[in-house]
């Protein structure tokens, strides 16, 4: 029997059920007040922070040298700091579990850009996959939201971004992953960049004028940092293990997760087209993934 640090089954949940909890956690961030920006903060600064002492206390060292300073850079735009932003604003205006639903289209979208970019050969079954998943996101996307609450398209649009932006990290790390690096170390890495990345921007919106609001939520912002570090413990263990298109997977796993909580416990509503439209992506996720393991096998 595997363990769970080399079952790619495992992991997928254990990973995708802490992504999923960011979506409640956010859209109570955001209805106290915290800033999109400095709630993304919390999660890199929590998950490389906390990953940083244990690494310390192992020790460990994070390298330095250029192919990983540029790998931590640009996975951490394109993996965490883009769309960790990109999704705490959009939850005040589609609902956490519409947001979460836009992670389902992740595995789509990454076995589209991993058959562009070469990183694995197109077959008629991941081709059909990817049109399916894309029909499921127009339905999705048409509803706007919550029931009886449409949002406005810009907003939709935006969500939309997620899953894009989230496809290029997964297509990215894998192809640039550094030689004999760790998974720890690289979410370290990634993770403290991503930090100053959100820092920065932070400065110049001035969104620190909400940093009250976010000592107002302490249980709230200890559970989410606690949560994205165990998370990314296992997100890459699972980056290493599955390989970017499985990885991708855990956003239909987060989005159950999300979209479960917020109906249960949030009170967010949606009509039938939308929940027929998560029906179509998981068809073509289904499909996709099934393509996956032919090639696989």
């Amino acid at each position: 029997m595997k363990s769970l640090g080399d079952s790619a089954v495992g992991l997928l949940l254990v990973t995708g059920g802490l992504l999923g909890l960011t979506l409640p956690f956010g859209k109570l961030a955001g209805a106290a007040g915290v800033a999109p920006a400095l709630w993304a903060l919390v999660i890199s600064l929590g998950a490389g922070g906390v990953l940083l002492l244990y690494m310390v206390a192992t020790g460990q060292r994070v390298g330095l040298e250029a192919h990983r300073l540029r790998y931590f850079t640009i996975a951490a735009a394109i993996s965490y700091a883009v769309p960790n932003l990109l999704m705490f604003s959009a939850i005040p205006h589609l609902g956490a579990g519409y947001t979460g639903i836009m992670f389902t289209l992740s595995p789509v979208i990454t076995l589209m850009l991993s058959v562009l970019f070469g990183v694995r050969k197109p077959t008629v079954l991941g081709m059909s996959g990817i049109a399916v998943g894309f029909v499921g996101a127009l339905i999705v996307a048409w509803t706007r939201g919550e029931a009886g609450r449409p949002a406005d398209p810009f907003w939709v649009v935006i969500g939309l971004l997620i899953p894009f932006s989230l496809a290029a990290g997964n297509i990215y790390r894998t192809v640039d992953w550094p030689r004999n690096a760790g998974t720890t170390e690289l979410a370290v890495g990634s993770h403290l960049a991503a930090a100053a990345m959100l820092t920065a921007i932070i400065l110049l919106r001035g969104d620190f004028a909400t940093l009250g609001d976010l000592v107002g939520v302490p249980v709230l912002a200890a559970a989410q940092a606690a949560a994205s570090a165990l998370m990314f413990v296992f997100f890459f263990r699972l980056q290493s293990v599955g390989g970017p298109v499985y990885l991708s997977q855990i956003g239909y796993v987060g989005a159950a997760v999300g979209l479960v909580s917020s109906v249960l416990f949030l009170g967010e509503s949606y009509g039938w087209l939308t929940w027929l439209g998560a029906v179509v992506i998981t068809a073509g996720i289904a499909m996709t993934t099934k393509a996956q393991l032919a090639v696989s096998a």
